[in-house]
């Protein structure tokens, strides 16, 4: 059945999509706020921070004193803090800590900045939103040009396992094993792989299956993290001896994708294809969906606004930030009407998972105010600024791009380290690609695209930033590092930038394992 058709049948309203159509992304946040105080007031958390006086507050008319109070009687957190006073008393059964009720699952975060997973507690309120929300993210399929033959194909969503592990109090695995087990009937008949195979938690084990089973499924969609979506497609057409994907699913016409930027993916990912498919971005964390791509051909994401979740935005410069990207006690932040166009901002969210002025970790930029357009530029810790450059991933992700398609070659992988170079500094490179390259060439490229992407980084190359180093690597060196770190499935990213015990890590593993070409 057409997974547009079985939408509408279901009745699904999308009353949701239009309020952020038609409504001040300025009214939509504040009721958002005061429907999440509104509901946590009672809870161990809401009664320490003073939510029924924070409330009072919401009387005024306009302006932000609402968010003054909010700000002044709630401190800002990341995940130890919230974690060691509040989040382990949710774990250990407790009710009515930071939202109420008992919270029954928690996501495993893939982990690419800390040393180790953290348990995100996700409740019913918050499955029910992103739901909600990724229906609303397939209803903007009407708005692509496609065949009647997709919307009578399946969609293979590329994930966790939904055999969840349970503590005695609690359930806890990926977001996505999570989700997917909560997804609606209707929803579940179309999508692959089958509930057997969803359940493996050996992931080799779930590949294997899954290359089995593609021939005899009719698929549409496929939904994903560009690395682990590239290597199954390849492992398929290796298996089935086909020149590319399209021979085993003709009627593949779109991939969703989030997590990680795709365009590094791109070049490789386009070999794999018979025709071109539509790429559609989603920003889905374990924290909650924040946003996805509206429309085609666009290279922005719209923030959904009324879905449970508050934003604030901070100021991502010295003034908020230390050079690690550790944000300082009593930050400066702003609502969504306050935000300029063209200016990184880290996300503080609050949510009905009870999150509370929780940094997510990200970084974004406002390309469009209006209509809450973003684009993800990175992380706070996987910037570089060791001498004032700030370098973001946003600028690494273009900058790999470009040559990329210059040089044409794929490029699944990189990854850059800071180190020192007698009393200045220099940018260590490592490019996984089983392409031939001329390396020097390829790091002159990549200095001189940077150099043009960002003003500080041209102007420390000729003082502070010595030199440019690059090393050329297997791709599989660094999925088997990853593998070494525990990080290995369907959630799990490669950090584009390491510091400290990772980048130790990486290091001595790579001098075991791996010779540079």
């Amino acid at each position: 059945m057409p997974i547009l058709g079985t939408i509408l049948k279901k009745g699904i309203k999308l009353r949701e999509t239009l309020e952020q159509d038609y409504s001040s992304p300025y009214e939509l946040q504040k009721k958002e706020l005061s429907k999440l105080l509104i509901a946590a007031r009672n809870t161990l958390f809401g009664r320490e921070h003073d939510f029924v006086n924070i409330l009072e507050s919401f009387r005024s008319y306009g302006g932000h004193d609402f968010l003054d109070q909010f700000k002044n009687k709630v401190p800002v957190s990341d995940y130890e803090k919230i974690n060691e006073r509040w989040w382990h008393k949710i774990r250990e059964g407790e009710d009515d800590v930071c939202w109420p009720g008992k919270t029954k699952f928690f996501a495993l975060s893939s982990g690419t900045s800390g040393a180790a997973s953290k348990y995100i507690p996700v409740t019913k309120d918050m499955i029910r939103q992103i739901r909600k929300t990724g229906t609303r993210h397939i209803y903007t399929l009407s708005k692509y040009d496609l065949p009647d033959k997709f919307f009578q194909s399946g969609m293979l969503m590329l994930g966790g396992s939904t055999a969840l592990n349970f503590s005695g109090n609690f359930y806890y695995g990926d977001l996505s094993g999570i989700t997917t087990g909560q997804l609606p009937l209707w929803v579940q008949g179309f999508s692959r792989p089958t509930p057997k195979i969803k359940k493996h938690k050996d992931w080799a084990t779930k590949l294997d299956e899954i290359i089995e089973a593609a021939p005899k499924w009719n698929i549409g969609m496929i939904v994903g993290v560009p690395a682990w979506m590239q290597i199954l497609l390849e492992r398929i057409i290796e298996r089935y001896g086909v020149k590319n994907i399209h021979e085993i699913w003709p009627n593949l016409e779109a991939f969703v994708h989030g997590g990680v930027s795709f365009e590094p993916y791109k070049k490789g990912f386009e070999k794999l294809l018979g025709r071109p498919v539509h790429y559609i971005e989603t920003y889905l964390a374990s924290e909650g969906f924040l946003a996805f791509q509206l429309e085609p051909n666009r290279h922005s994401m719209r923030l959904v606004l009324n879905n449970g979740i508050f934003y604030e935005f901070v100021p991502f410069d010295d003034e908020n930030f230390d050079q690690d990207g550790v944000i300082i006690e009593n930050p400066k932040t702003l609502m969504v009407d306050e935000v300029e166009e063209g200016k990184d901002y880290a996300l503080l969210i609050s949510t009905c998972a009870g999150a509370w002025r929780y940094q997510i970790g990200d970084t974004i930029k406002f390309v469009d105010k209006r209509n809450s357009e973003i684009i993800i530029t990175g992380r706070t810790k996987h910037f570089l600024s060791l001498c004032g450059e700030h370098l973001s991933v946003d600028n690494m992700n273009r900058a790999i791009e470009s040559v990329s398609n210059e040089f044409n070659i794929g490029i699944k992988e990189f990854t850059v380290i800071g180190v020192p170079d007698g009393t200045l500094f220099s940018h260590h490179w490592f490019i996984g690609t089983d392409d031939e390259v001329d390396k020097e060439a390829l790091v002159l490229r990549i200095d001189e695209l940077l150099k043009e992407l960002n003003d500080d980084y041209a102007v420390e190359r000729k003082h502070a930033l010595k030199n440019v180093i690059l090393d050329v690597l297997p791709t599989e060196v660094f999925y088997d590092w990853m593998r070494s770190e525990g990080k290995e499935g369907g959630q799990s990213k490669f950090p584009r930038v390491l510091k400290k015990e990772k980048m130790t890590s990486w290091l001595e593993f790579i001098s075991r394992n791996a010779k540079p070409k």
